[in-house]
């Protein structure tokens, strides 16, 4: 675990103007990988130990949090985040906390998967957020009750030890464990606000799931596909086109810069595994006046492959689900939207099945990682 950087401190008290003018934060590398505690995905904050003054659902809003400085209620100011009461000690002789008192909240991952980085968002917590924050791990099948996760059988890793943070900032932790992990106990030491959890990484199905399918779409999120790169990131994340559902709204799909000049965007992504590739549909909801103009789709087998063009150039319309089916499978371990020349899409499906490599790798990884 490595902090990235370190946002160690008091903020400046609000006084007034923009509340985000003075915001620590930095471009750290694992947010190229997609967010597994995604609600979108299915995550939830599915219990506290605390949340007097603020919910812990407020955690996984994908939205930055907000500042009212006039927003206060019964209990006291209203923050976007999770908020739990102060801490006190034994008695007037120890009115302090002890080292070991702490919050916790416990968070379900939309997706299991390998974490790559978390981040702990304290904005807008400028005198409450906590001394320290440290990060659990766990690995459970199934949809245990908060009961049985906290049970004395469940084996939790440390993803981020105990460790300072800073007030009114993004405190971001790289991570190494090279496992699967379904939920997380975050701990605020000994407590404070917690204003966003960002968990990047890398999905990891269950392959008996997928067998089951049979045909699923095999570049989405949820059964393991991945935006790898991108041409731009101007507007959204490219990890947007294979999230679950239709878009909901604009920016809920991906949308690039204005070309000036004759270049044109694209998305590289990787399959769950290898997988013939035998339907697909890309949709430009919500994109009505900047969705692509047209598209093209390719697929290559493996990193050293050569890209093969399975939808030719093809004319898009605004606000509109388009599908196609191919004449014959294409068998592929990743696979290339183009857009031309720029604009956006909301969604890519590719509808097919592993093959047997493609099923043999998936199920050695995903016994490797402990899933």
């Amino acid at each position: 675990m490595t902090a990235i950087p370190s946002f160690t401190g008091d903020a400046n008290p609000y006084g007034g103007g923009d509340p985000y003018a003075d915001y620590r934060t930095a471009d750290f590398p694992f947010t190229q990988y997609a967010d597994l505690a995604d609600r979108r995905l299915g995550a939830g904050v599915i219990a506290a130990n605390d949340e007097f003054f603020a919910q812990r659902e407020n955690l996984l809003v994908p939205e930055p949090a907000e500042f009212d400085p006039e927003h206060f209620g019964h209990k006291g100011k209203i923050m976007d985040g999770w908020e739990t009461r102060r801490r006190r000690g034994a008695s007037a002789e120890h009115p302090w906390p002890t080292a070991e008192d702490h919050d916790w909240a416990l968070v379900r991952l939309g997706a299991p998967g390998v974490i790559r980085g978390i981040v702990v968002d304290t904005a807008h917590f400028r005198g409450n957020y906590p001394q320290a924050v440290s990060v659990e791990g766990t690995c459970v099948p199934g949809s245990p009750s908060p009961e049985e996760l906290l049970g004395d059988d469940v084996k939790w890793t440390t993803l981020v030890p105990r460790t300072a943070v800073g007030g009114h900032a993004a405190n971001g932790f790289a991570v190494a464990a090279e496992q699967c992990f379904t939920h997380l106990r975050v701990n605020q030491h000994p407590d404070g606000g917690i204003a966003r959890l960002r968990v990047h990484g890398e999905a990891v199905p269950d392959p008996a799931w997928l067998r089951a399918l049979g045909t699923f779409d095999v570049v989405a999120l949820e059964n393991g596909g991945r935006a790898e790169d991108a041409s731009n990131l101007f507007y959204s994340p490219a990890s947007n086109t294979i999230q679950p559902g239709r878009s909901r709204k604009m920016d809920d799909g991906w949308e690039t810069r204005r070309r000036r000049d004759q270049g044109h965007d694209w998305i590289r992504y990787r399959l769950a595994a290898q997988a013939q590739v035998r339907a697909l549909e890309i949709d430009t909801a919500y994109l009505k006046g900047n969705s692509a103009g047209w598209a093209s789709v390719s697929v290559k087998d493996g990193e050293d492959g050569d890209w093969q063009e399975i939808l030719p150039r093809t004319r898009l319309q605004p606000d509109t689900n388009h599908r196609f089916v191919l004449p014959a499978p294409a068998v592929g371990t990743h696979a290339r939207v183009d857009i031309f020349p720029d604009g956006g899409i909301s969604r890519l499906r590719l509808f097919g099945s592993l093959t047997p490599e493609g099923t043999s790798r998936l199920a050695a990884r995903h016994q490797e990682l402990g899933g």
